[in-house]
């Protein structure tokens, strides 16, 4: 990335230029003086349209303004046409490019229309004034239109810029909120988990209290069911109030879908995959599964998140590869982590009804993974289809917690 120095709070660029510029229009004077046209009055003339000409950037219109008093000093003196005039036309150019209003543009070519006739008046030699009106005419509006013309495409060009910055504003802004909703969503999902396990754990507290004298083993298995339990719901908690703290991270835009299929309050399980497969089947879906390894349970909550990946990678293939196309799902479990991958071939045709979603397709998944310290990668395949692999940690056993409480 390049950063432009500054002088005078300008770019250096534009300010060397615009010296360059006063430099020319000085250098035209000093050959009129050594020509001797006008003397050191007329010099003095050149030099102050030079030195004003410097600021043409930043007040175009006053710079206009100034040249133009010179100019008519100029005419009314009798000098008549000199060379350092160029800086006439130098700042109507700017002043039609670089004025915040077009009218002051318009209103310095109305200037120029009077300066040409009056410089046509005192045309040198023989010829008659209106072929000095016309020639002059010819070139100051020949300017004037260049200037119209750049400005145009300046404004052009500034527009395109500000809307980019505005629908880049817009991106951001409807990426955090959908990471926001998501991460609401999932918060009150692990929420529902926490409630479910703590209804558990009542329940079997209250079964060890009515068991404890008559059946004393069933009261152990209930007590050892409530401790389960109570370390699931506090990793539970842990990670809902991980949820809740740590501030949104950078996502790429949404992937927008269409509202969960399940009701709001539902909380589908690794079960239920099955009947999800078919949905997408009946929707238009060729779905081949497969599996490796041996499943395991899972806590709720990290069953749920295993669903969602699921779910959102099916959603993403039909609503993208379209209906007709072709997904290797597979489930890996290994003996640390469940690896999740979808793979479309995207040969489809365009889907004609909505597909089921469970969130923001890859800003959901991202989350979700994120939530059990996950890792998500998506993309393109070489095949022209997409490819999302989901890896996530699992669980350590009950007993390895244990002995490490103890140690």
């Amino acid at each position: 990335m390049t950063v432009d120095r500054l002088i005078l709070g300008r770019p250096l660029r534009g300010v060397a230029f615009d010296a360059a510029v006063s430099g020319l229009v000085v250098l035209v004077a000093v050959l009129g003086l050594l020509a001797e046209q006008g003397g050191l009055p007329a010099f003095a003339v050149g030099v102050a349209m030079a030195a004003v000409l410097f600021f043409r950037r930043t007040h175009p219109s006053l710079v206009a303004v100034a040249v133009a008093a010179l100019a008519l000093a100029q005419v009314v003196v009798g000098w008549g046409p000199l060379g350092y005039d160029i800086g006439v036309l130098i700042a109507l150019y700017s002043v039609v490019k670089y004025a915040d209003r077009a009218r002051d543009g318009i209103l310095a070519g109305i200037g120029a229309a009077i300066g040409v006739l009056l410089s046509a008046l005192s045309w040198p030699g023989p010829a008659p004034w209106w072929a000095g009106a016309l020639y002059y005419g010819l070139v100051t509006g020949a300017v004037w239109l260049v200037g119209l013309n750049v400005r145009t495409r300046r404004l052009y060009v500034l527009s395109l810029e500000e809307r980019a910055a505005t629908l880049e504003r817009e991106r951001e802004a409807e990426s955090r909120a959908a990471v926001a909703e998501e991460r609401t969503r999932i918060a009150r999902e692990l929420h529902d988990v926490v409630a479910h396990s703590m209804a558990v754990m009542i329940v079997q507290a209250d079964g060890v209290r009515f068991t404890l004298d008559r059946d004393p083993a069933t009261a152990r298995e209930a007590a050892k069911v409530v401790a389960d339990t109570g370390r699931q719901a506090l990793e539970e908690m842990r990670r809902l109030v991980g949820v809740l703290r740590e501030p949104s991270r950078p996502e790429p835009p949404p992937v927008t879908d269409e509202p969960a299929a399940e009701p709001a309050h539902r909380r589908p399980a690794l079960v239920e995959l099955p009947a999800l497969l078919d949905r997408f089947r009946a929707a238009g879906l060729r779905i081949a599964c497969a599996g490796a390894g041996t499943p395991v349970a899972l806590p709720p909550g990290l069953e749920l998140t295993v669903y969602r990946v699921v779910q959102e990678s099916l959603t993403n293939a039909l609503k993208h590869a379209g209906v007709g196309a072709s997904v290797e799902l597979t489930l890996d479990w290994d003996a640390d982590a469940v690896v999740v991958r979808a793979v479309d071939d995207g040969r489809g045709r365009p889907v004609v009804r909505p597909a089921p979603s469970g969130g923001h397709g890859l800003v959901g998944m991202r989350e979700r993974v994120g939530v059990y310290d996950g890792s998500l990668a998506a993309g393109p395949t070489l095949a022209g289809g997409w490819r999302v692999e989901a890896r996530l940690p699992l669980p350590a056993p009950a007993g390895t917690e244990e002995g490490s409480a103890a140690a």
